[in-house]
């Protein structure tokens, strides 16, 4: 393509947030590609991986909102899913290659199962899915293990706070006459669970295998699925209104940090990096000007003996 045949570059999108409702057989990097060419520009970024057969919510930062979205990584998530009890997959998911098909015949009632769920809920120990992005010797996972080797990975905390059965189909797997149970479910994980991992870990809980056949995130942190925008609906708003339209930055941090008014001195020290007066609250703190600015991002800490207010990031500099 030519210089003359390029599409002219789009306006700068505003710094912010756009929460994209992700289509299946997208990668996240798929996603942010679309949108930077959306956004006019390549500074854009995406809080936390969603897998190609995944849809749903995917947080994407763009300009300085880039910076916010290590605050929005280590968020809790909420997924509605649907596991197959009696097969299990290579990628513990529907891409896999079937590699255990014991079968499973039961109800969601069963009372095994249900101990099954309760004992995967709450604060556990989870082995990550092989075909992981966690690296093993400086190389991630699943290039190991698509390369035919051996991937040992060793578990680790994590949290699920919801694992709910909501009703589930027998059925028999495709192209075979083995019997299965689907089970739709949601869960709600922090930060570095795989839920293709939990459905591998509830088949292997009943004697048998599992897998994960659909994934839908319908939360990152305050960042809803009714926040979701398809790419088409994405575009079809930047060709309307002549720029990609996004959630404001303190719009976005407050969705999962607290917000602290400043004044307009303090706003004009954080400008300039300057310590200010603590927010007595734990973590970090959306500290919002007058004019309703995200100014900084405010940890408390001690200097000196004396609480303060230590700007962890600044982003609106003194004027």
């Amino acid at each position: 393509m030519t210089e003359q045949q390029r599409p002219p570059r789009r306006p700068t999108a505003p710094d912010g947030f756009v929460v994209v409702d992700k289509p299946a057989g997208w990668t996240s990097h798929d996603v942010v590609g679309r949108v930077r060419r959306l956004a006019g520009t390549r500074k854009v970024g995406h809080a936390g991986t969603l897998d190609p057969m995944a849809t749903g919510v995917l947080v994407v930062g763009i300009g300085r909102a880039t910076r916010l979205l290590t605050y929005v990584v280590g968020a809790d998530k909420a997924y509605d899913a649907t596991i197959r009890l009696g097969v299990g997959t290579t990628t513990d998911d529907a891409e896999g290659e079937v590699r255990a098909a014991p079968g499973f015949v039961g109800t969601a009632d069963d009372d095994a199962l249900r101990a099954a769920v309760a004992d995967l809920t709450g604060d556990i120990r989870q082995v990550p899915t092989t075909v992981s992005a966690i690296k093993v010797g400086g190389k991630r996972a699943y290039a190991l293990a698509r390369a035919g080797e051996e991937v040992e990975l060793k578990a680790r905390p994590v949290t699920v706070g919801e694992f709910t059965v909501h009703g589930s189909r027998p059925a028999v797997a495709e192209g075979s006459s083995v019997p299965v149970l689907d089970l739709d479910v949601t869960v709600v994980v922090s930060s570095g669970t795989y839920v293709r991992a939990l459905a591998r870990d509830l088949g292997a809980a009943l004697g048998t295998a599992g897998h994960l056949t659909a994934l839908r995130r319908t939360r990152v942190g305050g960042h809803t699925l009714d926040q979701a925008r398809t790419l088409e609906a994405m575009e079809a708003q930047a060709d309307a209104e002549g720029v990609l339209a996004t959630i404001p930055m303190a719009q976005a941090a407050a969705a999962d940090l607290p917000v602290r008014e400043l004044t307009d001195d303090e706003a004009r020290d954080l400008g300039f990096g300057r310590w200010v007066a603590p927010s007595d609250r734990p973590g970090t703190v959306a500290a919002v000007g007058p004019d309703g600015a995200l100014i900084a991002l405010l940890e408390d800490t001690r200097r000196q003996g004396q609480p303060l207010a230590k700007p962890v990031l600044v982003l609106a500099p003194a004027s």
